[in-house]
């Protein structure tokens, strides 16, 4: 089977035009540079990952049950328990920002990335500053926190949310939130019925890092030779795995 290589969506260092670049696409150079390298440059993504069905179901319910309180301009009860001074903020372009495809936008002008992310929600205090919300889905018997080390993905997504919003003139609240939906796995029964508890997590947010990594990814990307892969990353070490076994058998039979 000939290898699949990308050819839309390619980093051309020498176009003059700008780089739609994802919220997503940021974390994966974060992550490692050299799987974001051959993704962006040379057209060889990651394998993609079956569907979070359920997740994604969360998500789709959550925004129907805030969307309704949003109409009435009222907090949700979650708001209340929780001691947060907002309501779900009635912006025209809410289902903009909300597309993945589009969501809200900004073009980087000293690296020409028209930065994009599509947030799940948007609250507004009572002083007209917006807090910025992710849904999160999970089932653990864990307490929920922010404290587990790959969760520090989750806080640059918010946090590239609020600089993204800042850009585009909106004063923006330092802490944001994570609706976090636990599905409970201690129900005697199941009776087709998951029951979740729902907590919100506040994060405050500093994007105080994101103009230096937009920076440092354009570099990478002007380059014309692969950078060095991250430490602990799995799809490199899988690839280096991989040639070695393939080099060995490559010599056996060469040597038959």
């Amino acid at each position: 089977m000939p290898a699949r290589i990308r050819s839309r969506n390619i980093y051309d260092p020498a176009s003059k035009e700008p780089f739609k670049i994802s919220r997503s696409k940021i974390e994966s150079f974060i992550r490692c540079p050299r799987c974001f390298y051959l993704d962006r440059r040379r057209g060889v993504g990651q394998p993609s990952s079956p569907p979070f069905n359920l997740n994604i179901a969360v998500d789709h319910l959550l925004k129907k049950e805030f969307d309704e309180y949003r109409a009435k301009k009222t907090a949700h009860p979650l708001m209340v328990k929780f001691g947060i001074e907002a309501v779900p903020f009635d912006h025209p372009s809410m289902d903009i920002w909300r597309n993945p495809f589009t969501g809200i936008q900004f073009l980087h002008p000293s690296t020409r990335m028209l930065v994009f992310g599509g947030v799940d929600d948007v609250w507004v205090s009572p002083q007209g500053r917006l807090m910025i919300v992710d849904y999160k889905a999970t089932s653990t018997d864990s307490e929920i926190n922010l404290d587990d080390p790959w969760k520090a993905g989750y806080k640059r997504q918010l946090e590239i949310y609020q600089w993204l919003f800042r850009k585009n003139g909106f004063e923006v609240d330092e802490t944001g939130y994570f609706v976090y939906c636990n599905g409970v796995r201690h129900e005697p029964v199941f009776h087709n019925r998951l029951n979740f508890d729902t907590v919100i997590l506040a994060h405050k947010g500093n994007d105080g890092w994101i103009e230096g990594v937009l920076g440092q990814l354009k570099a990478c990307l002007d380059r014309d030779v692969l950078p060095n892969s991250s430490e602990g990353c799995e799809f490199c070490a899988y690839r280096a795995a991989s040639r070695s076994v393939e080099m060995f058998q490559s010599e056996i039979d060469f040597g038959a």
